[in-house]
């Protein structure tokens, strides 16, 4: 004989993030002017250097844009019923979209740094600095609109439980990412044009090209792991497994009858988590209830099914 019950939270439903969903919009639309402003001169100066940067951060303005679409949907669709566990892994598939692009931009940086290597080509260092200079601050802008949207995010979530460390809101990390990974190249190409202005290192800058791609495909590798665990409901290996474990196996009044003969943890919000939990008890007063209310002492388990199996004893199912 079995007692089954099941609980939702409230928090379940509460997805989003404002403050980074605005600042995602906003660098969306500093990026597209700043795009629009580079080719527009390109044009005009016929500079190769001004139109090549102009389209490369067009590649960052869909990025950043998808995750500022990832926030709308998941905000939109978060009482659908439709989405049995919320809506926030639209938010994680856009980042591990992202992070398939990023992969994506560092290859072609990869192939023209390597095609400059092989077929050198004339390089006008005062132009190229400036665009590089120009990016470099627009990106030093847009990475301070987003770490404030970081910390504001964190700010909030405190005063509603305390998550693990490594709970983070990954779609938020994929914007910044291509801020940062915008920024880095920046960096590199100011110092690679400089040697090749001023000691006639013209390879430098296809070299730090190739740099830049691999440090950029570390970043998005990483964030592509990250997105791919949640979206694989790859977490039974986080802390809070453990704790339920603890909570069943170390209570006082449970350890000697009751033992846990199926557990299921994966993540279903930003630092929540949903839990289903078979147990098999010798206790005939044992109760979903107290496994629950017992339960309830961790926040982030936002949803707990809990089913009770009796054994050589008269309990009746409920």
């Amino acid at each position: 004989m079995h007692d089954v019950d099941s609980w939702r939270h409230p928090h379940l439903f509460d997805t989003g993030n404002p403050a980074a969903e605005r600042g995602a919009r906003l660098v969306m639309w500093i990026t597209l002017v700043t795009m629009v402003g580079e080719i527009v001169a390109g044009l005009v100066f016929n500079s190769m250097a001004l139109l090549a940067d102009g389209w490369h951060m067009a590649t960052h303005a869909f990025a950043i844009g998808l995750s500022a679409f990832a926030y709308a949907a998941a905000r939109r669709y978060a009482r659908d019923p439709r989405f049995a566990f919320g809506t926030w892994k639209i938010e994680i598939l856009a980042s591990f979209t992202s992070a398939l692009f990023l992969l994506a931009v560092a290859g072609a940086m990869v192939w023209e740094s390597v095609e400059h290597l092989l077929d050198p080509r004339p390089i006008r260092f005062v132009e190229a600095m400036a665009v590089a200079a120009l990016g470099l601050a627009v990106n030093v802008v847009c990475a301070l609109i987003l770490g404030n949207a970081h910390h504001h995010h964190d700010h909030d979530h405190d005063h509603d439980h305390a998550p693990h460390d490594h709970d983070h809101d990954l779609n938020l990390k994929s914007a910044y990412v291509h801020v940062l990974a915008d920024a880095a190249t920046s960096i590199l190409a100011i110092l690679a044009l400089a040697g090749g202005m001023w000691l006639g290192w013209a390879w430098l800058d296809p070299l730090m090209g190739i740099v830049g791609a691999a440090l950029i495909s570390v970043w998005a590798w990483g964030l592509a792991r990250a997105a791919g665990r949640v979206l694989l409901d790859c977490e039974m290996d986080h802390p809070v497994v453990a704790e339920v474990r603890e909570a069943i196996e170390a209570h006082p009044q449970w350890a000697a009858t009751t033992k846990i003969a199926d557990l299921h943890v994966w993540r279903v919000g930003k630092g929540n988590f949903a839990v289903i939990l078979g147990l098999v008890t010798h206790d005939p007063g044992l109760r979903p209830e107290a496994v629950r209310g017992e339960l309830a002492r961790h926040a982030e388990l936002v949803h707990v099914s809990v089913e009770i199996n009796y054994c050589g004893c008269d309990k009746a199912a409920a």
